[in-house]
Formats: C-alpha cells, structure tokens, sequence
C-alpha cells in the first residue's frame, strides 16, 4: 500500500495537468467504484441493512470527499514531494484525536516514534519550502491532512464494523456524485482523452482508491489508528523519492535526514507493539 500511495503523488500531479481537482477526484472515485463493482455482486450480503449505517457511510463519503480534493487543490500548485510531505501531518493529528475518541494508550516508545517520525516530515517540510512560496494551498494540504484524520477516527469509532470493501463500495459512488455536483457549478464537467491522463486515472481509480483505500481501512479495521497512521509516514518518504526520479523534483541532504528520521520513526512506533 506505501509503494501504491508513495507513487501516486506523481500520478495525481501528472492527472491535474489536464483537469481541475474536483473533476480529477470525482473521476477517480466514479472509476473506482465501477472497478469494485465485482465485489458487490460477491459479497452483496454484506450490505448494511439499517438506515443508520448508511447514514454514517454517507457521512464518511462526505468527510473523505473533501478532504481528498482539499488535498488535490493544494497539489495542483505544489511540488508532489512537499504536498506529500504535508499531506502526512496526518499521524499527528490522529495522535491528538486517537487518545480522547478512541482511548487508545500510547507509550513513551510509541510517542517517542511518532515524535521523531514527525521531526523528519517538519525536516523535509523545511528542506521543500525554500524552493517555493508559501501559499493558500499549503493550507489546503495541511487542511486535507486534517479531514483524512477525522476520517479515520470516525471510521474507527463507528464504522469498523462494515467490511472496508463494502465500506468503499457504498462512499465511492456517493462521494462521486457529491462532488459532481460541485464540479458542475464550479469547474465545468471535463474529461481529457491524453493518453497520460487516462493512464493516470486508471491507475489513481484501481490502485489508489479501489486496493489502496481497501487495504487502508482493513488496517484501520485491525490495529489501532495511532500505529497505522506513524507507518504511513513511509508514503511522503516514498513520494519524494518518485518525484526526483520522475518528475525531476530536487533531492538534497536534508531531505536524507528525513528520511532517516520517518524510518526510524516508523520502526519504533512498530516495535513498542511487540
């Protein structure tokens, strides 16, 4: 899933090139829903009977929704590496939130983990910023950051009980049509039939969203959301390293320290649960 997500920051960046955020995000969640659409004919018993989890799904359809294309508007005038980079504030927010919503304990180790693996994102954060502007769209990113850590408590919270398949099957295609409706009124509907652009959001739709966003909340589902979160800190690592291989993003000394730090982070948040 790190390797998937890590390169899907150049593959998003690549995709915006041709359409806006709300039409690049509604795309790929219609997409993945027709992708996951064999699942629903295998495991239709699984669909949630009662009104009031449908309720929740809505909600967390609409909570992931905005948060993905809040997300996407702050990478359409960032770097993928630094929009990575903020992105995955992530795991600090969900270290505030997991404590009081969801009682979760943490231990010196795990805290000196997330603490450290965090130390290395502020690093990288520090090395990318020198080569831009700071702008509205950081906090974009940083705004995206925080709705997918809410996400992630409240699927937690209220929702680990639904199968993450059936889960996505439900919020894609009510997130697709939400966001349509936005992009109607504020975009323009666009599709680009690029070659590049196809490629990008058949690769966003299945292995982003569809086995992505799948794996994700059965991790979520299993392991407490603390421990998921500091492991994903792996993904902007990744995602730095992509985008200075393929998009000729700079990779400086710094940026190794950083790396350095989130690993080491990662392993100790994972060692204090053994």
């Amino acid at each position: 899933m790190a390797l998937i997500w890590g390169s899907n920051w150049s593959v998003m960046k690549i995709g915006l090139k041709f359409v806006g955020p709300l039409n690049l995000v509604m795309q790929r969640f219609l997409f993945a829903s027709i992708t996951l659409l064999p699942v629903l004919v295998l495991e239709k018993k699984k669909i949630p009977r009662d009104r009031w989890t449908w309720i929740k799904l809505v909600l967390l359809a609409l909570i992931n929704s905005v948060g993905v294309t809040s997300t996407n508007v702050g990478l359409l005038y960032e770097f993928s590496g630094l929009s990575s980079i903020l992105t995955y504030t992530q795991p600090l927010f969900v270290f505030c939130l997991a404590i009081p919503f969801l009682g979760e304990k943490v231990s010196l180790i795990k805290a000196l983990g997330i603490i450290i693996g965090f130390l290395g994102v502020v690093v990288l954060y520090v090395e990318r910023s020198s080569l831009t502007i700071i702008s509205n769209s950081i906090l974009f990113l940083i705004l995206g950051a925080f709705i997918w850590a809410v996400s992630i408590i409240y699927y937690k919270k209220t929702l680990s009980y639904v199968d993450p398949a059936i889960a996505n099957i439900v919020q894609f295609p009510i997130g697709a049509f939400f966001l349509l409706v936005i992009a109607s009124i504020l975009e323009g509907l666009t599709f680009s039939i690029n070659v590049s652009y196809i490629l990008s959001i058949f690769y966003m739709s299945v292995f982003g969203s569809a086995i992505g966003f799948t794996i994700w909340l059965f991790l979520i589902k299993e392991e407490e959301a603390t421990i998921v979160s500091a492991s994903s800190l792996i993904i902007p690592a990744i995602a730095l390293l992509l985008g200075w291989i393929f998009l000729e993003e700079t990779l400086g000394y710094l940026s190794l320290l950083g790396l350095i730090l989130i690993f080491t982070g990662v392993y100790l948040v994972n060692k204090s649960t053994k």
